[in-house]
């Protein structure tokens, strides 16, 4: 039978030491036998204490290795050299904690945390952690206070939203031919209205632009009664927002003086608007 460390037999006890060296394993009797006299047991003694003191230095020996590869790795605490932040001069506080500047709070948090606890024996490494960490925080609650207006952002979801796309299915882009008409066209318009104001106003030259787009649009179309629909409806849609935009966004233009330079100023934007609709309207 055998036991864990012990080989028992009928006759002996035998107990398993190993060597160091070669990792063989030696047996030495614990019990006396009939046949041995006290002198070879007691030889036998010395000879296991032997065995057995030396496994423990190899031990030991084996203990010390791995502390020396720890060391190695981690840095020994006992001599007072510790590991440096390898990014500890580096400006940018984003690069320096090693996140991206669409990190979350938890992110920046985790990152300060990690870094701190790896490079707790280095007092200037702390230093440059902290610092890159306040400077982002700072950062962060000044953006909350005052936040920035994503113009590419907003006008995408303007675009995406789905009274846009029902507009944007409305319009179509013509041929080039078409484009240079409708353009010459209203162009020669807005000169007239803009060299020759009236005392009545430009009633005239908007009429004759009324006129104007509900002809283009009829021949693009091929039919009368949507363009007269078409061209009354952006007549007056553009009538109306031209008015609305002198009044409430449009500065007066000094280039454009006299007593209808209001008149004249919003004739001209509902040229645009008449320009667009009977030129890109499907």
């Amino acid at each position: 039978m055998s036991v864990s460390g012990l080989i028992g037999s009928p006759s002996r006890c035998c107990l398993r030491i190993p060597v160091c060296s070669s990792g063989s394993v030696r047996r030495f009797s614990a019990f006396t036998s009939p046949g041995k006299p006290k002198d070879q047991i007691k030889i036998a003694y010395l000879e296991r204490w032997y065995w057995a003191g030396s496994a423990q230095g190899c031990k030991k020996q084996r203990t010390y290795s791995i502390k020396c590869a720890m060391d190695a790795s981690y840095g020994d605490m006992s001599d007072g050299s510790t590991a440096i932040f390898p990014r500890i001069n580096v400006r940018d506080p984003y690069k320096r904690l090693g996140i991206s500047r669409e990190a979350s709070e938890e992110e920046i948090q985790a990152a300060r945390n990690f870094l701190v606890q790896k490079y707790a024996g280095h007092k200037p490494s702390i230093d440059a952690i902290e610092s890159a960490h306040d400077k982002i925080i700072m950062q962060k609650f000044y953006e909350r206070r005052n936040p920035k207006i994503d113009i590419k952002k907003k006008v995408r979801e303007v675009r995406q939203s789905r009274v846009m796309q029902a507009v944007m299915s409305r319009f179509q882009t013509p041929s080039t031919k078409i484009i240079i008409k409708t353009s010459v066209a209203f162009l020669v318009i807005g000169v007239l209205t803009v060299l020759f104001p009236t005392e009545e106003g430009p009633t005239l030259q908007v009429a004759i632009s009324l006129i104007a787009t509900m002809y283009f649009i009829h021949e693009r179309l091929k039919s009368k009664i949507r363009a007269f629909l078409y061209g009354a409806g952006a007549f007056i849609f553009s009538w109306l927002l031209g008015t609305f935009l002198m009044v409430a966004v449009i500065p007066p233009i000094p280039i454009i003086k006299g007593l209808r330079s209001f008149e004249v100023t919003t004739s001209l934007i509902t040229y645009v608007l008449l320009w667009v609709s009977s030129t890109y309207l499907k």
